[in-house]
């Protein structure tokens, strides 16, 4: 299977990307709504892991019981204040996400597909299962590039620390799409 392409974290900004968020683990909390209106907490968990690839969880939402990894490119907005970090899932789901290091705050665009955002329980399980990276890549192919449904949050950073937590180290060449 040909590799994707992606864009990637220019070189140039490698230095500042070593000392900003290479190998950071944050633990983050969306304020959101469930489908009822009623006040809830999304928690999500990313690990920047490399210039290439992100590892995350997610603990609460639709999404909730979603471990994944994917390859990913970064930009430096403002040195040691905002970075950019942009990636495309096996779902056919885009996301863009905003880290703002001094305010302690995650933005985030996502792009849902179809498939995604109308089966959240068929996104749920583990890449490293193969039966669950197929089932997610079928998602993909649920309606058309124009079905989507896009959902803006913003997230409190809990924690910022450096390391894997809890979460499993990957392969630095493993197949994301």
């Amino acid at each position: 299977m040909p590799v994707p392409t992606h864009g990637l974290t220019e070189a140039k900004v490698l230095p500042q990307f070593d000392k900003d968020i290479r190998d950071l683990h944050l633990i983050y909390d969306y304020d959101a709504h469930d489908s009822n209106g009623k006040p809830e907490k999304w928690r999500y968990e990313m690990w920047f892991f490399s210039e290439k690839r992100i590892v995350y969880k997610i603990h609460g939402g639709p999404m909730a019981g979603r471990i994944n990894y994917q390859t990913a490119s970064y930009q430096c907005i403002r040195p040691c204040e905002l970075w950019q970090c942009n990636w495309l899932e096996e779902t056919g789901t885009i996301c863009s996400l905003v880290y703002d290091i001094p305010n302690k705050k995650i933005s985030t665009l996502l792009a849902f597909s179809q498939g995604h955002w109308e089966r959240p329980q068929e996104a749920h399980g583990d890449k490293r299962n193969p039966a669950d990276f197929e089932r997610w890549r079928g998602l993909a192919s649920i309606g058309k590039q124009t079905d989507r449904f896009m959902l803006n949050e913003q997230a409190d950073i809990l924690e910022a620390f450096k390391g894997k937590g809890d979460l499993v180290p990957i392969d630095p060449e493993a197949e994301t799409i």
